[in-house]
């Protein structure tokens, strides 16, 4: 039988008479645009995590990685990023044509904070726009633009616990299953590890900006 809790907080207020008080620059930090600090993190972040919802309210978090610098800032009140090559299953834009609701967190290498962005996305396919994201002579087939609704920088005390940029703190990476092992147990495919094996290691050596 799976865990039940026991002392479930339903409410704002549950939450304030456990802890009480917010700092006004807590409040205040919050944009409504991309700032010149705002602009200058996002492109010098050569990774983030892509948050988007479904009308049901089913979430997907999926990470986006590229050179710094990949996420273009287009103006004050937009972004865009680049769609590269991967599974195919394309959750985000599902949840994206039925809600438009994204989030952003934005990492930077050797930094504590990071950049955070909530708005409304689009899928596109502005020839111009994708131009300017090609990698390789590779032109991306996908767009997502993001509106932006908030902007703000949050403070690196996860990053610090986490030790995220220290690894020699990191735990051991032995015993710790393969991509190609899990995908063999889980999915039920098929194929073999060693043809699952190849095939991931093709994908990670010419898949990269090509299909």
């Amino acid at each position: 039988m799976s865990y039940q809790s026991k002392d479930v907080l339903t409410s704002m207020d549950s939450v304030r008479q456990v802890v009480d008080g917010i700092h006004a620059a807590q409040k205040l930090k919050v944009l409504d645009h991309i700032d010149d600090h705002c602009r200058v993190w996002i492109e010098r972040s050569p990774f983030m995590v892509m948050s988007t919802v479904d009308r049901a309210g089913n979430i997907d978090a999926s990470p986006k990685g590229d050179p710094a610098g990949f996420v273009k800032v287009v103006d004050r009140a937009t972004l865009a990023i680049p769609d590269r090559p991967g599974n195919h299953r394309f959750d985000s834009f599902q949840n994206i044509f039925e809600t438009g609701h994204i989030g952003l967190i934005f990492l930077v290498p050797n930094r504590n904070e990071v950049v955070r962005v909530n708005g409304t996305a689009q899928v596109v396919r502005d020839l111009t726009l994708r131009e300017t994201m090609a990698i390789k002579t590779r032109v991306p087939d996908f767009a997502i633009v993001v509106k932006v609704q908030e902007a703000f920088y949050h403070c690196g005390k996860a990053i610090i616990r986490s030790h995220l940029w220290q690894p020699d703190l990191a735990a051991p990476t032995d015993g710790l299953p393969t991509y190609a092992q899990a995908l063999h147990d889980q999915s039920h495919s098929g194929l073999t590890l060693n043809e699952i094996e190849a095939r991931l290691t093709h994908n990670d050596k010419n898949r990269l900006y090509d299909e």
